[in-house]
């Protein structure tokens, strides 16, 4: 008895490697010592409540060994590492006094009070106040949670850097990238690589290869070659039936690789641009710029910069130089263009195409494709019920061409001009023509028209060949 009372007395004193350096010695006290040689080095094994001391960092285990030479312990069962508001949790691991680290890899957990970081393997270095955790890494607060291959936390920095099949998400948006950096006081995000940032209310993605997201400000920008998916209709395709919102970027890619047709056959936006940018607030507003194609089912657009209403359900596009074309939307086999489009949508449908300055339709017949009926003005307003065309209506210096048929054979056209004028559909025919303000107009037969077809067109008439395709645009998202 009296001689495992001298041996605690001995273990309650100051176990140091570098007696004279107060800064690197290690201290450990517990209920039971004992020493031997491994190897030709001198080892400690502690154990029952075993307390290592450095500085201030302490550490609490259920045994623990210690190899004088090295200055370094092997720390098992119910490891307790704590400095300050830091602690860390393992069943297992090590500590290196020499450079002041913590190890394991037998899965780890890290809480200071602003974050809990989770892995099966981590390391936490106390003279740079940093971790760096490996292989299922998970690291939350209360607003977002970020996963990783691995991840480098900065605690003083408050900083987050991570690595591999990273994913960010908090309540209304996620992030997906190949690498990626967040400040968690400022709520910015940087990713890099393979990008997807997802809104979950809308289930809108944008992909890209760099992306900026300031969450207090409700803004993203991504700069380098973006380009957004929204999919409004469940696709039931057996083993691969998916809601597509639901999927991350991988999955996503995997599922237009496999079924491009399905996504041809739904109800798909698709947006490609140069630069895109997201503002969540109230506005809820997409701007997409610099070389701008948009797909939704049977309408595309090509133009310099979009802007996407969400919330309001419109969408505007605009002409962003002298010398730029103006946008240009097609809607089967219609062609509209103007300094300035505006379209509204009804329950996924357009409703409303408001095109301003320089307005021109140019329509195609199936009956005769090489001919084109023809509208410009100032301002066009179409009007669309069930999503066919149903009425336009076109203002200021109104010129019109319009071809006849008979039996389903050409046979003439007619040209007309007025100040004002109302056209109206049935059956994605014309039905009625109202001219208004000093109404002219002249039929010219079949046998002028024929073989001169060309001949006959409006002063603003152009055809637009670089129609977006969606197969392309969907390509661009499977690379």
């Amino acid at each position: 008895m009296r001689g495992r009372a001298i041996l605690f007395i001995i273990l309650l004193l100051t176990l140091s490697l570098w007696g004279q350096d107060t800064t690197k010695s290690i201290t450990v006290i517990g209920n039971e010592l004992t020493g031997r040689v491994e190897n030709g080095e001198s080892v400690r094994e502690v154990s029952g409540n075993v307390i290592l001391t450095q500085g201030n960092v302490i550490i609490t285990c259920d045994r623990a060994i210690q190899y004088l030479a090295r200055n370094d312990a092997k720390l098992i069962g119910n490891v307790v590492v704590t400095q300050d508001t830091l602690t860390i949790e393992t069943p297992e691991g090590f500590y290196f006094g020499n450079i002041r680290k913590a190890f394991s890899d037998k899965g780890v957990k890290l809480n200071d009070s602003k974050v809990i970081l989770t892995a099966n393997t981590g390391e936490y270095l106390f003279n740079e106040n940093k971790a760096d955790f490996r292989e299922r890494v998970r690291l939350y607060d209360t607003v977002s949670t970020m996963t990783a291959d691995r991840l480098i936390y900065y605690r003083f920095l408050d900083q987050a850097t991570a690595y591999g099949r990273v994913k960010i998400t908090d309540k209304s948006n996620s992030i997906n990238a190949d690498s990626l950096t967040h400040f968690r006081i400022k709520q910015e995000t940087y990713g890099y690589g393979d990008v997807v940032i997802e809104n979950k209310e809308n289930g809108t993605k944008i992909f890209g290869n760099y992306i900026e997201d300031y969450r207090l400000q409700d803004f993203s920008i991504i700069d380098k070659n973006p380009r957004l998916i929204q999919i409004d209709t469940v696709y039931g395709g057996g083993r691969d039936s998916v809601v597509f919102s639901e999927e991350d970027s991988t999955v996503i890619k995997e599922r237009i690789a496999l079924a491009p047709d399905t996504l041809q056959s739904i109800d798909t936006l698709i947006i490609k641009a140069e630069v895109m940018e997201a503002f969540r607030d109230t506005v809820n507003l997409f701007i997409a710029r610099d070389s701008v194609e948009i797909i939704r089912k049977n309408f595309s657009s090509r133009n310099d910069q979009t802007l996407y209403f969400r919330n309001e359900e419109k969408i505007i596009t605009n002409k962003m130089g002298e010398k730029n074309n103006p946008p240009v939307m097609w809607y089967d086999y219609t062609q509209l263009s103007g300094d300035s489009l505006s379209i509204y949508l009804k329950g996924n449908r357009i409703n409303r195409v408001l095109v301003r300055t320089n307005a021109l339709i140019v329509s195609q017949n199936e009956l005769a494709l090489t001919r084109y009926d023809q509208i410009s003005g100032r301002d066009i307003n179409m009007h669309f019920r069930e999503g066919e065309i149903s009425k336009v209506e076109v203002f200021e210096n109104v010129l019109s061409l319009y071809n006849m048929y008979e039996e389903n054979k050409p046979n003439g056209l007619i040209k007309a001009s007025s100040k004002e004028a109302i056209i109206e559909f049935e059956s994605r025919k014309v039905s009625t023509v109202r001219l208004y303000g000093e109404p002219k107009s002249d039929y010219y037969p079949e046998n002028l028209i024929k073989g001169k077809e060309k001949e006959f067109v409006l002063p603003k008439f152009k055809i637009y060949e670089d129609k977006p395709v969606k197969e392309k645009l969907l390509e661009t998202i499977r690379k």
